[in-house]
């Protein structure tokens, strides 16, 4: 049964980015959140069913309340500054970043490109934390895609079904030169660090002009959208660094208006 405190509370939420607080009876916070539109997430824990973990939740609300912020970016830092300074039980802790995933490039002859949530410096390159896995699977989905490298963990003696799907160009039968794989991993390194991808973008326009030239309009059109991920991309690679600041310092970084600088590339453990 909800409350007439938070009925009345749930009429008066904006539909605008933020985060939201739950509190228990004693006034606890029990819970951080953050929404894309706060009017239909809060309202969404009262209305419908829930997985055992949110009824708990549900059950023991007595009262919310919620910040309003100007973008999705700024609703994610604030809510990870919120779990850390309160540390909700509701919550899954935010307190070890190894817990986060991060791309990983191996240190193998012909390196591959994973995700592991383990950190072993002498293995790899690592970029990140990110913030969640779907966010790293986003980048790694981009950048397979732009760099076919090897996905074995193994090199077989024959190609696998990656080579014959253009997702891989098979140095386990030397269809690449050695020097070539070892170019394509550096501008890997280059676009995670945050640099390098403006010559990808300026490649995937030029092949994006020839193909609109050869009138061959579906590739046109898939070119255009890679260079729109790459976009989205890498203004999330700009909030990597601040994220792994606030949980590693509680820091958020500022401008000198005071306001949440974007300025900064991803964070790299080497």
């Amino acid at each position: 049964m909800i409350n007439e405190k938070i009925k009345e509370k749930l009429s008066l939420l904006p539909k605008q980015p933020g985060c939201y607080q739950m509190k228990n009876s004693q006034g606890e916070i029990i819970y951080v959140g953050k929404a894309k539109n706060l009017f239909n997430r809060v309202h969404s824990y009262f209305s419908g069913s829930h997985d055992a973990k949110t009824q708990r939740l549900v059950a023991d609300i007595a009262d919310f309340e919620y910040i309003v912020v100007s973008s999705e970016i700024e609703s994610l830092l604030l809510e990870i500054n919120l779990i850390k300074k309160y540390e909700p039980r509701y919550n899954i802790m935010l307190k070890d970043d190894k817990s986060y995933p991060y791309i990983k490039l191996t240190s193998e002859k012909y390196p591959r490109l994973i995700i592991t949530r383990k950190v072993n410096r002498k293995s790899g390159k690592y970029f990140g934390p990110y913030p969640n896995v779907t966010a790293a699977n986003e980048t790694k989905r981009l950048l397979d895609h732009l760099y076919p490298l090897r996905k074995c963990r193994t090199l077989p003696n024959r190609v696998c079904l990656y080579y014959h799907i253009g997702q891989c160009l098979a140095p386990c039968v030397n269809e690449i030169p050695p020097e070539t794989y070892r170019t394509m991993a550096e501008e890997i390194t280059r676009f995670l660090n945050g640099g390098g991808y403006k010559d990808v973008k300026k490649k995937l326009k030029q092949e994006m002009l020839e193909a609109s030239d050869q009138l061959n309009f579906e590739k046109a059109k898939e070119l255009r959208d890679q260079i729109n991920n790459i976009e989205t991309v890498m203004e999330k690679q700009k909030i990597i660094l601040m994220i792994w600041m606030i949980v590693t310092f509680s820091v958020i970084p500022l401008t000198k208006a005071g306001c949440v600088s974007k300025s900064f590339s991803c964070a790299k453990v080497s």
